[in-house]
């Protein structure tokens, strides 16, 4: 049987309003945990961003990065209220998704 395959925008926070990361990928919990936990070298583990306040899903990862290219040009008051619309909080969605 085959199993559909689902890829992802999201969107990585410091802090409330703070540093912004937007990436896409095809295993959310995966690679939010190794954001977390420091597993990925580069911008997110020197500036600390590893607070999941914002995804969407897709089943095409041609559709994934296209959003996620269009999501990258916008001015930073339009990517806060895109994350603001759907977690008024920012809280960390990890917790949600990730098995216990």
């Amino acid at each position: 049987m085959y199993q559909r395959k689902n890829y992802y925008l999201y969107v990585l926070s410091s802090k409330r309003n703070g540093t912004l990361y937007i990436g896409v990928t095809n295993s959310l919990v995966r690679r939010i945990y190794e954001h977390k936990h420091g597993l990925v070298d580069g911008f997110t583990k020197k500036y600390s961003v590893h607070d999941l306040v914002y995804y969407e899903t897709y089943d095409s990862i041609n559709t994934a990065i296209s959003r996620e290219k269009e999501v990258k040009k916008w001015r930073r008051k339009d990517k806060i209220n895109l994350i603001e619309k759907e977690n008024p909080n920012w809280r960390d969605l990890y917790e949600e998704l990730s098995p216990v």
